[in-house]
């Protein structure tokens, strides 16, 4: 079975974003028959500044992620912040991600998890993969068993994150499925004057190594011109180099 590939623009700029991102993830689907989901952001509620974009908020954002689903036939996953997103978000999207910051909120992941549809819970920069066990039983004890993890990197020191990479074997004991954000992975919070940085050239590196570690899916965000995107750029994928990474892990 090929592997899950999550992917898409951090966060919604426009509806012709969207639809340039998913022709090539169209046409990488057809090319190498993937199981790819299409990944945006209605909104970035955890952004460095107050000043930073965020998105066209819930209904707007929502409403162009279902043109994109009908459009192209896509899975979608995207997240949600408080526990009112998630019936609306639920009746649009196939997956439901937790962001890393809010992987304990015992609100947001009972409301996600009623929703009945898959919970992706990105394990928090100052977690182990062994106290993911305690999100996971959240979700379980709200009635659904249908639970991703993804490990995105831990907190090293000031503007860094490193990937402990047994934290995929660790997470294994307590889901079937975990995910390697390959990009969120090589961020520096905080790093460029009220901005987010990152070094998009170990994301290759940080599918292989995930890859090695077992992970079943991998996470890149991506953007056709990454350096001005509007979020995450310096940490996101050229459009243009999906392809050659997604091909190095077949």
């Amino acid at each position: 079975m090929e592997p899950t590939i999550i992917a898409g623009p951090c966060v919604i700029e426009s509806y012709e974003l969207l639809e340039t991102v998913a022709q090539e993830l169209a046409r990488l689907n057809m090319k190498y028959k993937l199981n790819i989901i299409f990944k945006s952001s209605f909104d970035k509620a955890n952004r460095t500044s107050i000043y930073s974009y965020r998105g066209p908020g819930l209904d707007k954002g929502l409403q162009m992620l279902y043109d994109i689903k009908s459009k192209f036939g896509f899975r979608l996953l995207t997240d949600i912040h408080e526990p009112y997103q998630a019936l609306p978000v639920g009746e649009v999207v196939d997956i439901i991600q937790i962001p890393a910051f809010l992987c304990r909120q015992t609100d947001l992941l009972v409301a996600a998890a009623h929703t009945g549809k898959i919970i992706n819970i990105k394990k928090a920069q100052f977690l182990s993969g062994d106290d993911m066990q305690y999100p996971v039983q959240k979700v379980r004890e709200s009635g659904n068993d249908r639970i991703w993890l993804t490990e995105r990197g831990n907190v090293y020191g000031y503007n860094n994150l490193a990937v402990d990479f047994r934290n995929i074997t660790d997470m294994k004991k307590y889901v079937d499925t975990v995910i390697m954000d390959c990009t969120h992975s090589v961020q520096r919070p905080g790093a460029i004057g009220g901005k987010t940085g990152g070094n998009r050239e170990f994301v290759p590196l940080m599918a292989l190594a995930a890859k090695a570690f077992g992970a079943d899916g991998y996470f890149f965000e991506v953007h056709p011109e990454p350096d001005f995107a509007k979020s995450d750029g310096p940490n996101m994928l050229y459009l243009r180099d999906l392809e050659t990474v997604v091909s190095s892990l077949l």
